[in-house]
């Protein structure tokens, strides 16, 4: 079902790409940190379905606030003529890298169990 969704979402955002207008560089940042905290939580919810604790309603919830508060962030920072967009990007690329990890040992450890079982089951 989330695979489904997944690609469907892509597809989607493909045909958007490619019949949508140029984005001009004033919205750029906003677009690039709002993509970065969307990636993010699309990494944790990966990781959430596989701990088996997915839930669609924080995954929806946390999907939309963290791309609204990123975007807040680098508005202010604008207004400020600060980079506060940086903190925010710092932490989503960080925690995409943490849950990447936790994806890949996941399925490291499933591939060498089933690597196992095979030698055991050839040794039989």
């Amino acid at each position: 079902m989330i695979i489904i969704a997944i690609l469907i979402g892509c597809i989607v955002g493909a045909i958007i790409g490619i019949n949508a207008p140029i984005i001009p560089y004033t919205y750029s940042t906003f677009l690039a940190i709002a993509v970065v905290a969307a990636l993010d939580s699309v990494f944790g919810g990966i990781t959430s379905v596989l701990k088996k604790n997915f839930d669609l309603t924080i995954f929806i919830s946390g999907f939309f606030c963290n791309s609204i508060l990123s975007i807040a962030l680098t508005y202010l920072g604008q207004k400020l003529n600060l980079d506060i967009y940086l903190a925010a990007l710092v932490v989503f690329v960080g925690r995409m890298f943490t849950n990447l990890t936790i994806i890949r040992r996941h399925y490291i450890e499933k591939w060498m169990t089933k690597k196992q079982e095979n030698v055991e089951n050839v040794q039989e």
